[in-house]
């Protein structure tokens, strides 16, 4: 049950609050794509992961807050046409993992980090493709315009952050991969399809902030 915080419940100030709340360190979770695949070949036993960042941009628009999403260009050879939040690999040149989200969101969106304020980091999720990925949360200010990289983004949107935080809009569904189940979460929304990864991390962050 949410706590009640003083503010709008999906507004980008409760957002704030419910991020600074202590939780315990980040080590202490264990977060990805196992957690719905448990025993699943893809994800069993060690692996060898890479490093990238996301960012989860919280758009500050009073009592009714938003987060941006892209939709990954078609011509891309992995993952092309997915939902994702803007991020990426972390570069050697990265100082830490907010400054890679900052830097992959510029670049694919055009998203400004003056209008970006840094406000903490979920623990990392461990994707079935082989990535730790570290989801850095952020609060957006109105204002900022958008430049899309058609390089690597079709669209970038933006989805009521009420929406994504109501496990009402949290469908699991499976299909088969590597001869076995493979379940994951999947949100529609605005004839957007929100699944996987995306939705994994969508799913984390309503269970440490919102449940």
């Amino acid at each position: 049950m949410m706590q009640d915080l003083g503010a709008p419940p999906f507004s980008a100030e409760t957002f704030r609050r419910r991020a600074a709340i202590d939780r315990g360190p980040h080590e202490d979770f264990d977060y990805g794509d196992h957690r719905f695949n448990p025993g699943h070949p893809r994800v069993a036993g060690p692996r060898q992961l890479r490093d990238a960042a996301v960012l989860i941009p919280v758009v500050d628009h009073g009592p009714e807050a938003s987060v941006i999403l892209t939709k990954r260009a078609d011509k891309l050879t992995s993952h092309s046409g997915q939902v994702a939040f803007p991020g990426g690999r972390i570069d050697p040149t990265d100082v830490s993992p907010e400054a890679a989200a900052l830097r992959e969101a510029e670049e694919e969106i055009g998203l400004d980090a003056g209008h970006v304020e840094i406000i903490g980091r979920m623990p990392d999720y461990v994707s079935g493709s082989g990535y730790r990925i570290a989801p850095v949360l952020s609060i957006v200010r109105p204002g900022f315009t958008l430049s899309i990289n058609e390089h690597e983004v079709d669209a970038a949107f933006e989805v009521p952050l009420r929406f994504l935080m109501d496990p009402a809009n949290h469908a699991q569904n499976s299909r088969e991969f590597d001869k076995r189940v493979w379940v994951y979460y999947d949100m529609p929304y605005g004839g957007q399809r929100i699944w996987g990864v995306t939705a994994g991390i969508i799913r984390t962050l309503y269970e440490r902030l919102y449940l």
